[in-house]
């Protein structure tokens, strides 16, 4: 299962040799949506040197190549998700959740096969056709090629970079956002190669209608809708196949790009950032909110050096290498954090008082929704959070900022791509299941039925009364490395114990009233309770009568009402079973006066 956990720390990410970002990359900028993918090296490789001053950092390597992010995000907070089997979603390499209402879903499994499914807007899933699909289907025409950057638009359209440096562009095309030179829909992954040709892509980010891309080499390429200036070619004619974005750009070697819906970003070496596009609330942070047709620098963040930058829907955040948070543009809905609703033309600090420095910041141009991540773990949320204008960073439970957008985004889609990459790691509960029945490191073994279960008395302790009673009591018990159990079959001991290591049951509903005797025994009320649910979900005519009996026996109230009116309801075939005519005098006599005050022999 795959489950919550915190984003690598980026405190390792800050350190600097001569100013750059040393070989541990920090930026985890995503884009918009785009994944990038952070590769860490090993601890022992990391040089210290004195921090430069901002904005020196000299040449560093593309972004995009620097960011293998690995996560562990439970997926299954998006619903789209939670059809899915536990062997399906373990396959997961790769995932985004994308679309005008959240309704469509492409993955990348281990194997480096490509699946899509959901709604299948303006061709946005790629299969072929416009048919919508609940089940995965495999795009075989990508599968095999490893995937580095993912964006989409709101068409939508949707852009993929690979590790070769290809470009792949489908969905919606009425504005040439992707970039084969017509407005025809694009029905399945096609290879973007016009002015790309012998160009490596490492990055990639979409407007609403326009689409942007960044190779190894530095350059920006933009094309699309261009109605005010958001492809950034000095003029508001539509763009139909990339094209280099130039002018202050020229001699700049860009590390990072982004879109709002209408308007542009992108971050060069030395921290400096660029915008371009519409500019109506400010979003460019020009200090003013006239459009821009060229990239122009943003001097409200001059002196300061930006490693990651995002955009929503008509607002930007801007994280320095300081880890100190700028927002500006749009704030209807209190996205950017200020405390009320007022726009801003220039970048303006928030969070200042915040003791812990922000290490992630995050935002879609789909939504309204804005988030950070603190160097202690601390996740805050603002703007657009499910329907509420929150002014202010909120502290949530989260342990990633990407829960802020599975749960409270609207719509929830996801503000990159998830990489899920496991490799050895294990989490708290999983190394717990791994280590149950264990030989190589019990220290206690149950015998039962002649088969020996492998625990951890400190596990046991921790999670049964009836164990700690036992180890820290003085019984014979705490003494022996062998304890023999006769009262319980070994299915029933077995999945006990199991239980206290995975807090999941496995049994059968016959069995499950042995372990329903055990849970009564040992006053372990959840376990009881999950007795009882499947033992509900078993029930037939046949055994229906057994089950009633073994309720009244452990006092499993909610369990015996569900049962009696089990056989109530189906009462002529419970009378002919074997099971009813076994149960002793007494239970069938209480059953038949309980059956006739609620009415059911009046026929």
């Amino acid at each position: 299962m795959i489950v919550n956990a915190c984003v690598w720390s980026l405190t390792l990410s800050c350190v600097f040799s001569g100013g750059c970002v040393s070989s541990l990359s920090v930026c985890v900028c995503s884009l918009d949506v785009s994944c990038l993918i952070f590769s860490v090296k090993s601890r022992d490789s990391i040089t210290h040197h004195a921090p430069a001053p901002p904005c020196s950092r000299g040449h560093t390597t593309p972004l995009s190549q620097r960011r293998t992010r690995r996560t562990m995000v439970d997926v299954t907070k998006w619903p789209l998700f939670s059809l899915m089997e536990g062997q399906e979603l373990s396959s997961i390499r790769q995932a985004c959740v994308f679309g005008t209402s959240a309704n469509e879903v492409i993955y990348i499994t281990h194997n480096d096969d490509v699946y899509v499914f959901g709604l299948n807007c303006s061709n946005c899933l790629g299969t072929g056709d416009s048919q919508s699909t609940i089940l995965p289907k495999k795009l075989d025409f990508l599968s095999g090629r490893k995937v580095v950057s993912l964006s989409y638009g709101s068409g939508p359209h949707i852009l993929l970079a690979t590790e070769e440096g290809e470009l792949f562009a489908w969905g919606h095309n009425g504005y040439s956002q992707l970039g084969n030179g017509t407005t025809n829909q694009g029905v399945a992954p096609v290879l973007v190669s016009a002015s790309l040709l012998n160009k490596r892509v490492t990055e990639v980010a979409c407007g609403s209608h326009h689409s942007l891309a960044l190779t190894n080499t530095g350059e920006v390429y933009a094309w699309g809708y261009n109605n005010c200036g958001q492809v950034g070619s000095g003029s508001t004619a539509n763009q139909p196949t990339p094209r280099r974005v130039s002018n202050c750009l020229q001699n700049k070697v860009v590390v990072s790009i982004t879109c709002g819906q209408t308007s542009s970003l992108a971050v060069v070496e030395n921290g400096e950032v660029y915008g371009w596009g519409y500019n109506g609330n400010g979003q460019l942070g020009l200090g003013n909110n006239g459009n821009q047709l060229t990239p122009c620098r943003l001097v409200g963040l001059q002196g300061l050096c930006v490693l990651q930058i995002v955009s929503g829907y008509a607002h930007s955040l801007a994280l320095t290498d300081e880890g100190l948070l700028y927002a500006w543009g749009t704030n209807t809905y209190g996205q950017l954090g200020t405390g009320n609703k007022s726009n801003q033309l220039s970048p303006v600090q928030i969070m200042a008082e915040k003791e812990s420095r922000i290490v992630e910041i995050a935002a879609c141009h789909s939504t309204h929704t804005s988030a950070a991540k603190t160097q202690s773990g601390q996740v805050y949320m603002w703007g657009q959070c499910r329907g509420q204008s929150i002014v202010l960073p909120f502290l949530t439970h989260f342990s990633c900022t990407d829960d802020v957008f599975a749960c409270f985004a609207t719509p929830s889609v996801m503000w990159r791509l998830l990489s899920m990459e496991h490799e050895d790691f294990l989490t708290v509960s999983q190394s717990l299941k791994k280590e149950f029945d264990s030989p190589e490191t019990a220290d206690l073994k149950f015998s039962v039925d002649g088969k020996y279960i492998h625990v951890h008395k400190a596990v046991l302790k921790i999670r049964c009364e009836h164990f700690r009673s036992m180890f820290q009591s003085h019984w014979n018990e705490d003494m022996k490395e062998v304890i023999e159990i006769d009262q319980f079959t070994y299915p029933v001991y077995r999945s006990f114990l199991q239980f206290l290591y995975t807090d999941n049951i496995d049994l059968p509903p016959e069995d499950a009233i042995g372990l329903l005797d055990l849970a009564t025994s040992y006053c372990e009320n959840r376990l009881k309770r999950l007795c009882q649910h499947i033992i509900k979900r078993g029930i037939t005519i046949e055994n229906a009568f057994s089950l009633l009996a073994a309720a009244v026996r452990y006092d499993a109230e909610d369990l015996e009402e569900f049962c009696f009116k089990f056989c109530v309801n189906h009462l002529t075939e419970v009378t002919q079973t074997a099971a009813f005519w076994q149960i002793q005098g007494n239970l069938l006599k209480e059953f038949i006066c309980r059956a006739s005050r609620c009415g059911a022999f009046k026929n």
